[in-house]
């Protein structure tokens, strides 16, 4: 008999597959299989089958299971399956009979082969023998708890062959992510040092050099230092050219680049007081070896303000040296109205460990997969602060006994498995006292103790109130501790609800907030509009209606009062960013307090003023953030709705990086948008969520993409907004487009395009021609393709839209171009590159460059070509744009195939498809891939020409270019024929030709 776990549980006699009878001979086959030869108790059967409430019939339930399975075993002839023992039953396993020790046998072999490919290949063999998840369907916790060890294996396993299937020294793959963890950890040398290293092997020196000169700006400008000595070395090694900074050489054995290791905890509180025996408590259980089945997870629960955050953070800090992988924090913030779910927390975890943006799956479950396959094995500390509720958290926790989780949450989460739950009382006299000295200044307290310790009492011991009370002493140094105790002891009420747990916590705010002006009062309750767990303090000028400063002396402006309520620690500061670039977040405990004062203190008139203004702030900034990426001639699509705008100084300061300004607004856009479907705002709610894209397109944020065009639509549809729903659903066809969703693109392209019309909005109608019309050119219907881009190009002339009007036009040079009309091409491109010179639109200025290669490579002028595509190469590396830079080393490496430069147009072209994974673009990583087989047969290797141009017709098959698709089946056919192979050479060609054909009787039904 053959049995089989790794999957659904089968057993096999022969080719006969048994039928194992009711749940529970299975739970009880189960268990004997994940034992093998080994004996299992009649008890650990029981608790199997039952769990832990034990029915008086389980012992004889469960060897009436083994005399079924006894009786099944013997009728195939296997009589001695199943043995008694002593205190239980073994099931006889001989060798090759059980897949589970197959697998482990196989990967023992891999581990311990001297050949890189003898060991690929047994890994491969290992994982062959998976069928899905490990005894997938039985209802047994013992069970589960071990088919999720064996789960874990596979994920190790998977991980180590593909370990092994990398290349020494893949620094072309590490450019990107070093990128986005540099732009989200601007301060960390080592990051920018790494970056620095993996720009130089990718001959890239002088952008190598630039991360350098912008962390010595940073450094200077936000800590006041110059770098530290060991990236001033680096600097200086590339400035020499050092030897010791070029890659190492690939070996036989490979070994694979170090893991991702994150670093996101907070920082730690200075002054952080008490809690001594918690802190040992908790940092002995997350460390302790013994007995470790799974991942250890301690639960620090107790009342809001009693200090469970800081509690978390100060031990994670305390034990981050036993977890050498890193250190992962989130926030869930369950306490506002939009808790942050698993979906969000895991996309940010996968990309912190390396997942590139476009290859985060899209669903729950396949995401949490990626993550423990991640962290299996790893020694990784995770923090989940304020949880909600035991779904929120259970996708985030490791599958791996290595790892460690501390979750903080006001509820016990009692039906997280195997948790230990830790509870966090309030402060003791003493400790009270003392951090109120920490607070508020040690001298001045201790000179006043008796004061001070009425005042810890008042504050009923609450961390969060003692903070309050320290922050207003600390803000008025001319204030006694004794005035401070005498004010809370004329508040009768408020003593008796200092008392009472939440209540005390409301007091204790309501002392600092009775403490700040009339002004800054009002701004706190307007900041409690905002839905956002992050602001950024220009919001706090438009919720006043106010300017951002003031020169009247009587008249503080916005900025002023947000200092204000951060003196008073009623609004705190997050993130690393300084000055214009702050942002601040409300307690969450604050943001209750300060939404019931605005709900008793302002009309619903003002309310809704205040939230309509701050979001056209938003909306004022996304535009202007628009106009910078995208050049100010380029119209797009706009509504008359109110915006509210900032002074010019600011502004330019705000988005003079207009993806780095979107990027730290992106919760705030997101947030805004539903907002603004809430409150009715339907002109602002499709407005942003249309200005968003920006950033959706340009960083793969598809899921944020998804959320808010979802959100507005449904807003606009509620509305009976014909343009904006017209303009959402054009977002929508983008986004399909950007996901290689061509079908659904071109039907959301086509309701758009008829409700414009209905709409009377030519603009809109020209733009989702212009996108129809792509779509026909890569589909090969190029009649129709022309004509949609010469409606779109009218419309766009008659608007002025400069961009847009380049944009059809380079569209009309493709057909062309398509057509063999090299000349038409080119006049159409020259008048393109002059309008977004005009335009000053360096991205679509990228694009007519790379057009223009394109038409001198088909002109047959390669080494025009190749000082075309130098220029749109520099273009999109200034822009920081890894995909134009794809498109651009395409265009390069295979003009200069045809000029005979093997060397460089191998290293262009390999350097493409690599971006091209990074960024998820796998047009333009096949059509890298094509340049490469047109390189091998240049080169006379026609077999490796074979392969990688095999390669390259299935990825356009995949995304649906049959034209392109055709141009690789006829390179294909050559390096057939180079190779005697005039049977397959034919059959390659002859499909080529009906790729053609049928491309033309599509444009013809069309």
């Amino acid at each position: 008999m053959e049995f089989r776990i790794l999957g659904p549980l089968e057993v096999a006699d022969g080719s006969q597959r048994l039928e194992l009878g009711g749940p529970r001979q299975q739970v009880v086959l189960a268990m004997l299989l994940l034992s093998p030869n080994n004996v299992v108790t009649l008890g650990r059967l029981q608790e199997a089958i039952y769990g832990e409430d034990l029915p008086p019939t389980s012992r004889s339930q469960a060897q009436i299971s083994i005399s079924s399975l006894r009786r099944l075993f013997t009728s195939h002839g296997h009589a001695a399956t199943i043995a008694t023992r002593a205190g239980g039953y073994v099931i006889g396993v001989g060798a090759g009979q059980l897949d589970s020790q197959r697998f482990r046998e196989l990967v023992t072999t891999a581990r311990h082969s001297s050949h890189l490919d003898q060991a690929v290949a047994a890994y491969r063999d290992a994982l062959r023998l998976w069928r899905g998840s490990a005894l997938d369907g039985i209802d047994s916790q013992l069970v589960r708890a071990a088919a999720s060890r064996l789960d874990e294996e596979r994920l190790a396993t998977i991980e180590d062959r593909l370990t092994l299937e990398l290349d020494l020294g893949r620094h072309h793959e590490l450019v990107g992510e070093l990128a986005e963890l540099v732009d989200e950890f601007p301060l960390r040398e080592r990051l920018r040092g790494q970056l620095m290293l993996a720009l130089y092997r990718c001959d890239r020196t002088a952008e190598a050099l630039q991360v350098y000169r912008q962390a010595r700006r940073t450094m200077i400008d936000e800590l006041g230092i110059e770098p530290g000595e060991p990236l001033q070395k680096l600097e200086h090694a590339i400035l020499t050219t050092d030897a010791a900074l070029d890659p190492p050489e690939t070996s036989v054995r490979l070994q694979p680049a170090g893991p991702q290791v994150p670093n996101l905890l907070p920082a730690d509180i200075a002054d952080f007081t008490g809690r001594a025996g918690l802190i040992e408590q908790i940092g002995g259980h997350l460390i302790d070896p013994e007995n470790r089945l799974a991942a250890p997870v301690v639960v620090v629960t107790g009342q809001g303000g009693v200090g469970k955050t800081s509690l978390a953070v100060r031990v994670a800090h305390g034990v981050a040296g036993h977890f050498a992988d890193g250190q992962l924090f989130a926030d869930l913030h369950a306490g506002t109205a939009h808790p942050v779910g698993p979906m969000h927390v895991l996309e940010r975890f996968l990309r912190v460990l390396g997942v590139p943006g476009p290859q985060v799956p899209p669903g729950l479950d396949e995401r949490a997969e990626v993550y423990r396959n991640l962290l299996a094995g790893r020694k990784m500390l995770v923090v989940l602060d304020d949880a909600a509720s035991e779904s929120q958290v259970s996708p985030l926790l490791p599958g791996s006994e290595a790892a460690a989780v501390v979750i903080t949450s006001r509820g016990r989460l009692a039906g997280l498995a195997g948790a230990t739950c830790v509870e966090v009382d309030v402060l003791g006299a003493g400790q009270s006292v003392e951090l109120l000295a920490r607070i508020a200044g040690a001298g001045r307290v201790q000179a006043q103790s008796q004061a001070a310790t009425a005042v810890a009492g008042q504050c009923g011991h609450l961390p969060l109130a003692l903070r309050i009370a320290g922050a207003r002493l600390a803000a008025r140094p001319h204030w006694s501790v004794q005035q401070l105790a005498d004010r809370l002891a004329d508040e009768t009420r408020r003593l008796d609800e200092l008392r009472h747990g939440e209540l005390g916590i409301r007091a204790s705010i309501s002392l600092s907030y009775d403490g700040a002006s009339e002004p800054a009062r009002r701004l706190l309750r307007r900041l409690a509009l905002l839905d956002a767990p992050v602001f950024s303090g220009w919001l706090s000028a438009a919720l006043l209606d106010q300017p951002e400063t003031t020169d009247q002396p009587d008249n503080t402006g916005a900025e002023d009062l947000l200092d204000d309520l951060v003196s008073a620690r009623l609004v705190e500061t997050v993130g690393s960013g300084s000055g214009v670039h702050s942002q601040y977040r409300l307690h969450d405990l604050i943001r209750v307090f300060a939404r019931e004062r605005l709900a008793a203190e302002e009309t619903a008139a003002d309310r809704e003023a205040a939230l309509e203004r701050a979001l056209g702030a938003l909306l004022y900034l996304a535009d202007e953030a628009h106009h910078r990426y995208y050049g100010r001639s380029h119209g797009s699509l706009t509504s008359n709705t109110t915006r509210w705008p900032l002074p010019g100084r600011l502004v330019e300061q705000l988005v003079s990086d207009p993806l780095a300004w979107y990027e730290r607004e992106r919760a705030a856009l997101v947030s805004g948008v539903r907002q603004a479907a809430r409150a009715g705002f339907t002109e602002l709610c499709w407005s942003l969520a249309l200005r968003a894209t920006a950033l959706f397109e340009a960083r793969a944020y598809f899921d944020d993409w998804r959320e808010t065009n979802g959100i507005a639509l449904a807003a606009t549809r509620q509305a009976r907004n014909v343009r904006g729903q017209a303009a959402i659903l054009y977002s929508m066809g983008l986004l399909y487009y950007g996901t290689l969703r061509v079908d659904s693109a071109r039907q959301e392209f086509g309701t758009a395009a008829r409700l414009f019309l209905d709409a009377g909005d030519d603009y809109g109608v020209a733009l989702v021609t212009s996108q129809i019309a792509h779509l026909d050119r890569l589909s090969g219907r190029l009649d129709d393709a022309a004509r949609g881009s010469r409606e779109a190009l009218a419309i766009f002339r008659r608007t002025g839209d400069q961009v847009a009007t380049a944009y059809a036009l380079q569209n009309l040079a493709l057909i062309k171009l398509e057509q063999n009309d090299f000349g038409d091409a080119r006049e159409l491109l020259s008048e393109a590159l002059a309008l977004v010179q005009a335009a000053r639109c360096e991205r679509v200025e990228a694009m007519v460059l790379h057009r223009m290669g394109e038409a001198h490579l088909l002109a047959g002028d390669p080494a025009r070509a190749s000082d075309t595509f130098e220029l749109a190469l520099a273009k999109v590396r200034g822009l920081a744009d890894p995909t134009g830079e794809a498109y651009a080393l395409q265009g390069l490496g295979v003009a200069k195939v045809r000029q005979g430069e093997s060397g460089p147009a191998r290293s262009a072209l390999q350097r493409a498809v690599v971006l091209a994974g990074t960024a998820g673009d796998r047009l333009i990583e096949a059509r890298a891939l094509l340049g490469l087989a047109e390189l091998a047969l240049a080169s006379d290797d026609p077999r490796q020409a074979v392969v990688l141009g095999q390669q390259a017709a299935g990825a356009f098959r995949d995304v649906g270019v049959p034209l392109i698709e055709a141009q690789a089946l006829i390179l294909l056919s050559d390096a057939h024929l180079a190779l005697g192979d005039s049977a397959s050479a034919a059959a390659a060609k002859a499909q080529a030709a009906a790729l053609r054909a049928g491309s033309a009787r599509g444009a013809t039904v069309a």
